[in-house]
This record gives structure tokens, C-alpha cells and sequence, in this order.
């Protein structure tokens, strides 16, 4: 009697907890905490599968005996408990609990010690019934697949084109790097071509499923790990669509949305709601700009780098050196507009960039209600378009805007709010919002409280 190994560190049911947790959108450190194993278990299970389960693990039947029974079992075992009788108070059959004694004890030792989480270790590497690979068994199919996934490209004369030498280091390919040049047909081309190409060859047919789990399962075999960098993602692990689903700008919930937005902003009747958004620049440089819907007032912010830009390394969830991250905009937002009284600081309307991620503490702080516009709908603030588009005559696209300091951009903002307005029957911004002050001072400005 020879022992097969030793058991792993968890049991199906802790597997079974942690791709729960990975379908609610988790990460793979929090899956394996929750489900009772250490933050790296849980790492190491998400890579070894390629990050999506490779099996269901539903809960098994009442069919099958459970590890709560085994555990029954084997407490009854130590109180010396026979077969029948142990039967007798599970309410199973005597020669299921025989079979299970026999079959699953523990044998280091010499002898058969039954142990519940030995016993279910057992059960669960009997269960596995590994089976071949379609793409490891079928050599043509497998030749195929790799063609059209990472074959080279050629020119329309057939002379190959080898493209950008790249290194394969195991992670998804970094940013505005080169990549490697292959036909890189989707798993789902690939697998809807076959019938097409073979029409009378049942052989040649697999799913698209099946090569993603070739690419991505560690022990399948056939195509290697790094074929996954002529997938259209190039990602090295598969992403579970709850994990898919959170956007990069959860910070927007219903009502900050443009709809909830109060009708008196739409009429441009009252003054003091705002549109705002960055102008971005070479070498990650950007100016915030804010134009008041009412008067076209408008308001610029310098967004400086900070030190260490170019010299240290980007720390994660750390702030961003190049000036324009959640905390730089809010600071710029909250010194600018403070200047003016609260009457002229009611709503603020913006883009959906991750830079307003701290757009709560301007409510809190200054009072500032902020509300985002609806993916890829930049005509929501049309009137902020319109500034942006005036004001790329003074900063190019494509040009540094870390260069022009604090003077610079009020000097630029006051030539633009000097400039008469058609739509503010020949006004400048400046003196429409001059009027509005006075109102203000006078204490007989318009309200809708």
C-alpha cells in the first residue's frame, strides 16, 4: 500500500468558493481569502487555470457521499461504530460506507487509517478522468490552428515580413509597445473556418472555447503559453466578464449622471453651472479648462507635473506624476472656482475620465454638485467643445503644455473672455459675467431655490 502524494492545501469546496468569488467580479487575492486559503493560493489558482474555472465545481449530488458524511464517517469510526450501524445513522446503504472505507483510507504507515480529508482527497483525483486534448491527439488540426493564430504574415507575393522583433515575458505587452506580428485569426475565426476549409472532414472541427484553453490552462498541452500574444487583447490571463463588466469609472453612479441634472441647467437661465475637461498634450501634459453654460465664461487650470515625473517609477495606486490625476484636478478645480461667490459655483458638468474619481469631495468641500455625460456623448457639453476647439490655437495638439505656467494660461483665458459673443448679442464673457456679480452683490440674482 503505497501513499499517491501528499493532500493539497484545499479541498473542492474552497475551489469551489474562490471561482464564486472570481464570478462576483473579485480579485484573485480576495477570492482566496474568502474562500479560506492564503492571498498567493488563490494567485496560483487563477494563473494555473488560465483565469477562468475548468470546471463547474457545482455542489456534487446527493448521490454522492459529501465531505460533511466523511467526516461522519470517520467520527463513528473512532467511536468504533461498525459498517452497518454507521449506515444505520447516515441513512446510506452498508456497502456504499464498505466501498468508502476501503477505497479511501489514508495508507501511510502501512495500514488503512480512514481520515475524512484524506478520503476526499481521493474521491476528488479519482473524479478527474483527464482526458486528451483534441488539439494534442490531431497534428493537422493543431498545424492549422497555429497558422491562422500565429503564422507569419506575408506580402501578396508570399515573401514573409517578419514586423517588429518582440520578446515574450509572460505578461500582457506593455504599453505603446511594440507587438508581434502574426495573422492572429480569433479563436472564433478560426473555429467557424474549419467547416468551410473541410467541409467533409469530421476531424478537422473544434471550438473556439477549446483553443482558448489550449493558450491559457496550464497541462493542456499543444500550443504554447505564448501564442496568446497574437490574440487581438494580447492578454497573458483571461478576464471573468463580472471582473470585465466594472468599468474603469465605477466612481459614476445614476445620480451624478446627466439626467439627473436639474432642468435649469439645460435653460441657461440661471448662472453658475459649469462644463468642464482636460486638453491633453505631448508627453502627458494637459490644462483643464471650465466654461460657465450661461455666459461662456472661461476658466483655466494649470496642472503642473509633479516631481519625480521621468526619473521614478509609477507607483500603483499611487498619485499621477504627470499632474493630471484625481487629486491635482480637484486641488486646481477647487482654487479656481473658490474665487467666485457660491451663487456662481452650482453645478459643474463633466467628461467621464478617471481624473474626476474624487469628484464627491467637491460636492462636500465647495458645494460643487458634479454630474458626467453619457459614454461617448462629448456634444452633452457643447459649449466646452467649442472653448477647447478655440483654445487649440494657442495650445497645438501634439505640442508640451507642461511649458505654460500660471500666467501664461490667465493671460490666454482673458483674451478669449475679452472677445465679443454673438450668442451674448455682442457681450464679451467677461462683462456678461460681471453683471451677474453685480446681481450677486446686489443680492438680486435669480433663483430657482
Amino acid at each position: 500500500m503505497r501513499s499517491p502524494g501528499r493532500p493539497p492545501v484545499a479541498r473542492r469546496e474552497h475551489r469551489q468558493a474562490f471561482w464564486e468569488a472570481i464570478a462576483r467580479g473579485a480579485s484573485s487575492e480576495d477570492a482566496g481569502v474568502e474562500a479560506g486559503v492564503s492571498p498567493a493560493v488563490g494567485s496560483r489558482w487563477f494563473r494555473e487555470a488560465g483565469g477562468m474555472p475548468t470546471s463547474s465545481f457545482e455542489p456534487h449530488s446527493g448521490r454522492y457521499l459529501s465531505f460533511a458524511e466523511r467526516e461522519e464517517i470517520a467520527i463513528c469510526r473512532a467511536y468504533g461504530y461498525g459498517v452497518r450501524e454507521i449506515a444505520r445513522r447516515m441513512g446510506r446503504s452498508p456497502s456504499t460506507i464498505s466501498r468508502e472505507l476501503r477505497r479511501n483510507a489514508a495508507t501511510r504507515g502501512g495500514k488503512l487509517v480512514y481520515r475524512a480529508a484524506i478520503a476526499q482527497w481521493h474521491r476528488d483525483r479519482r473524479a478527474t478522468r483527464p482526458k486528451e486534448a483534441k488539439l494534442a491527439v490531431n497534428e493537422r488540426l493543431r498545424a492549422y490552428v497555429q497558422d491562422r493564430l500565429a503564422g507569419e504574415i506575408c506580402t501578396p507575393d508570399g515573401t514573409p515580413v517578419p514586423g517588429p522583433v518582440t520578446q515574450w515575458n509572460g505578461r500582457r505587452h506593455g504599453r505603446r509597445q511594440d507587438r508581434r506580428w502574426a495573422n492572429s485569426w480569433s479563436p472564433e475565426q478560426i473555429a467557424r473556418r474549419l467547416p468551410v476549409d473541410f467541409p467533409d472532414d469530421e476531424t478537422m472541427r473544434i471550438s473556439h472555447e477549446a483553443i482558448y484553453q489550449a493558450l491559457y490552462v496550464q497541462g493542456r498541452g499543444a500550443l504554447k503559453r505564448e501564442l496568446v500574444a497574437c490574440l487581438r487583447t494580447g492578454r497573458a490571463l483571461r478576464v471573468p466578464r463580472a471582473r470585465a463588466r466594472q468599468r474603469r469609472n465605477g466612481f459614476i453612479t445614476p445620480e451624478v449622471m446627466i439626467s439627473a441634472r436639474p432642468g435649469e441647467v439645460e435653460a441657461r437661465v440661471v448662472p453658475g453651472h459649469w462644463e468642464g475637461d482636460l486638453i491633453i498634450g505631448l508627453n502627458r501634459s494637459a490644462i483643464g479648462t471650465l466654461v460657465e453654460r450661461t455666459t461662456r465664461f472661461t476658466m483655466l487650470l494649470h496642472l503642473p507635473r509633479m516631481d519625480g515625473y521621468g526619473t521614478q517609477p509609477r507607483i500603483k495606486n499611487g498619485p499621477a506624476f504627470a499632474g493630471y490625476g484625481a487629486e491635482a484636478v480637484r486641488d486646481a478645480i477647487t482654487s479656481s472656482i473658490t474665487t467666485l461667490p457660491a451663487q456662481l459655483r452650482r453645478s459643474l458638468t463633466w467628461d467621464r475620465g478617471k481624473e474626476m474619481a474624487r469628484h464627491a469631495e467637491l460636492r462636500i468641500d465647495i458645494g460643487l454638485q458634479v454630474y458626467f455625460c453619457d459614454p461617448y456623448s462629448p456634444w452633452q457639453r457643447g459649449t466646452n467643445e467649442n472653448t477647447n476647439g478655440l483654445l487649440r490655437q494657442y495650445f497645438p495638439k501634439g505640442t508640451d503644455l507642461s511649458r505654460h505656467g500660471p500666467a501664461e494660461l490667465e493671460a490666454v483665458a482673458a483674451v478669449l473672455n475679452g472677445r465679443p459673443r454673438k450668442t451674448l448679442d455682442w457681450k464679451t464673457p467677461a462683462e456678461a459675467l460681471n453683471e451677474h456679480l453685480l446681481l450677486v452683490e446686489q443680492g438680486g440674482v435669480a433663483t430657482t431655490d
